[in-house]
């Protein structure tokens, strides 16, 4: 069996991942608060845990393998909204969970085995908090509950902190109702014009800790393989998770191994609206910039160093990918299509993911297959080249993308590719009509409003007296374009 090594945030090395049950491999990881759009920063956890999810299909097989990640549909800032807006919870959450998996699609994510919402889950978040007071780890107090943080000797293993640490570079609530300043709510009361649930506590709402532990535990079990996010969630909401997981179910472990990826910049800055360089996925994608490049400058970063989202970078994979397109239409044209076994996937991309999901060194790797399926394809491929070794070539390939999450993407570029060339071949005839009919005229004023469209839609124009020539550039827009046929 392939070993595939992860570097362990709860160990801090790098292991070799060994699942409890190879037949039944289980992750979880901490999806969003659904009561806006995805910035840009949201959707590299999720790039990151897909390739994962991915590399465990191809290892244990598709059937073997189950992914959770959950929806949190209840929350002050979904609550807010709701004030702000006047519309109802339910109908903010619906739409901002479906813009969500839509952006998310859009950037090449399957979607995983199994997306539990919050709100389905409120007895189950209310047994097990029952079950912690009962334990001693949480007590009730003035309508709340909170977890005794001193009763779990290991609170603070996973981010390296002590309990005096936590307290002093920690933004914790200040309440007389708590016995520590480091207890959580596990359970919170609710007025009347915030969402609540009756429990032994009065009409309340769920912490946001608990959450993740009671879907965890019904979907997945009180013991899985792998927890994952952003390291921005360690502490304090993963730390709690374990504490109550732990502490609700003695001896469990919870998860084996715990993945974290690094933050997000834009241009060596931090992401933030007052710097001006705050952006949603929607944005790019509704500026033209399409989910596969969206990926591939994700994936050319290791997921535990920050992440750099610059212009230069978008460029570069705009050029690379479009480098990729001749050995897909090859592929695509000798019927290969991608596999579902391991022993499919490039060795140099089995190599490199299998190291802690080195995805930039796959990226390289990606590049490799793509040359040598030109190669073949062109006779010039290593020793004696046939059919079928072209065959091969092109299986491997087409799986490398798939492995990636870029081989439908590719295919939707290429698709676009077609459909933006017989576009430019419209306006290109117009231009030329309206152009040869100016020289008569001596009026170039329709030609001067194309020229202007032209450059809005990112195409230059290089005109001699003789011909014209319309040139894409990497701001291409063919939607602007579509307006000037």
């Amino acid at each position: 069996m392939t070993t595939i090594k992860l570097h362990n945030t709860k160990t801090r090395k790098r292991e070799e991942f060994v699942p409890i049950d190879p037949e039944n491999v289980r992750m979880y990881v901490c999806g969003p608060t659904v009561y806006d759009r995805a910035h840009l920063g949201n959707a590299r956890p999720v790039i990151v845990f897909d390739v994962l999810y991915r590399l465990l299909r191809h290892v244990y097989g598709p059937d073997h393998v189950t992914y959770v990640r959950n929806f949190t549909d209840v929350d002050d800032k979904i609550n807010a909204r709701a004030a702000e807006s006047g519309r109802s919870i339910a109908e903010i959450t619906a739409e901002t969970t479906q813009w969500f998996l839509d952006d998310m699609a859009a950037v090449g994510a399957l979607e995983p085995n199994e997306m539990p919402r919050a709100t389905a889950y409120i007895p189950q978040m209310v047994k097990m908090i029952e079950g912690l007071i009962a334990s001693g780890h949480a007590y009730a107090a003035e309508g709340h509950v909170l977890f005794a943080v001193e009763s779990y000797k290991e609170y603070g293993a996973l981010s390296g902190r002590s309990i005096d640490d936590m307290i002093a570079g920690a933004r914790v609530e200040v309440a007389p109702y708590k016995r520590n300043p480091m207890d959580f709510v596990l359970w919170k009361p609710s007025d009347a014009d915030t969402p609540g649930w009756d429990s032994p506590w009065g009409r309340g709402r769920p912490g946001w800790h608990i959450e993740c532990s009671a879907m965890s535990y019904e979907l997945l079990g009180a013991h899985f393989d792998i927890h994952g996010g952003g390291n921005d969630l360690m502490f304090p909401h993963h730390e709690n998770e374990i504490a109550q997981s732990c502490c609700a179910h003695p001896g469990s472990g919870f998860a084996n191994y715990w993945l974290h990826n690094e933050m997000l910049q834009v241009e060596g800055k931090k992401m933030s609206k007052s710097l001006g360089n705050f952006f949603t996925v929607r944005d790019l994608l509704d500026q033209g910039v399409p989910g596969e490049v969206i990926r591939f400058v994700m994936l050319s970063t290791h997921y535990r160093k920050p992440m750099d989202w610059t212009e230069k970078k978008r460029e570069e994979a705009e050029k690379t990918l479009d480098a990729l397109l001749s050995p897909l239409s090859i592929a695509v044209a000798h019927r290969a299509v991608p596999s579902n076994a391991w022993g499919d996937v490039p060795k140099g991309i089995r190599e490199t993911l299998i190291e802690d999901l080195n995805t930039s060194g796959a990226l390289t790797c990606l590049r490799a297959s793509a040359e040598l399926v030109g190669k073949l394809a062109e006779g010039r491929g290593p020793g004696e080249s046939d059919g079928a070794t072209l065959q091969v070539a092109c299986v491997e390939f087409l799986t490398g993308l798939e492995v990636l999450g870029l081989y439908e993407l590719m295919l939707k570029r290429a698709a676009r590719k077609r459909d933006n060339k017989d576009l430019l071949d419209d306006v290109h005839l117009r231009f030329v009509i309206a152009r040869n009919l100016a020289m008569q005229t001596k009026d170039f004023s329709t030609v001067d409003q194309l020229k202007a469209g032209l450059k809005q839609a990112g195409v230059e124009v290089r005109m001699t007296k003789e011909s014209v020539e319309l040139v894409p550039g990497p701001e291409f827009n063919p939607a602007i374009l579509e307006a000037l046929k």
